[in-house]
């Protein structure tokens, strides 16, 4: 599922500072920062993580590496230059050459491209790194900044699905260009 608030699709001013890093053990307290700060607004665009997820986070951090080095998931994190994580871009269920897209980023960050910046550099990781044709991805409805960045970058709707119990728009950018489209 993805997360995003929209916004210009203009990146920010410091895109090309901000740098996207495979997920490794020393990120755990900055995107724990990361979620805890920005619970309350991910919630207004999909359903809330739980309790659980915060009381648990260390050995679900720890799992996400483990399926990370099996080669099932590829999970990113953008950090900003004072290296607080200001996004997260996954690429997860890696099967028969795609994978299932899923993006969040920072309410203080949100509508300024920053998520446009990320999938734009995950989708051309998918590609490069993990060599990947396609990318599938979804959105609910009511998330209009993030199928708004899925159009933007290039991914066309596919059809309907239902996410946590809501209606949401199936996407798909297949294959992957060697440029993603530019705002």
């Amino acid at each position: 599922m993805t997360t995003d608030t929209g916004g210009t699709g203009q990146g920010p001013s410091a895109a090309g500072a901000l740098r996207l890093e495979r997920l490794r053990a020393d990120h755990a307290d900055a995107v724990l920062a990361f979620e805890r700060e920005n619970r309350a607004w991910f919630s207004r665009l999909v359903p809330d993580r739980g309790d659980a997820y915060f009381a648990e986070f260390a050995a679900r951090h720890a799992r996400l590496l483990r399926d990370q080095d099996a080669g099932s998931d590829h999970f990113h994190v953008l950090l900003d230059t004072g290296g607080a994580v200001v996004g997260r871009f996954n690429l997860v269920d890696v099967a028969d050459g795609r994978a299932e897209l899923g993006f969040r980023v920072a309410e203080r960050v949100a509508g300024r491209g920053v998520a446009t910046h990320g999938v734009r550099r995950v989708c051309r990781a998918a590609r490069e790194e993990y060599g990947l044709t396609g990318v599938r991805a979804a959105a609910a409805l009511r998330n209009t900044g993030s199928r708004r960045v899925l159009e933007r970058t290039g991914f066309t709707a596919v059809g309907e699905v239902v996410l946590g119990g809501e209606a949401g728009t199936a996407y798909l950018l297949e294959p992957l260009p060697a440029a993603l489209p530019e705002p």
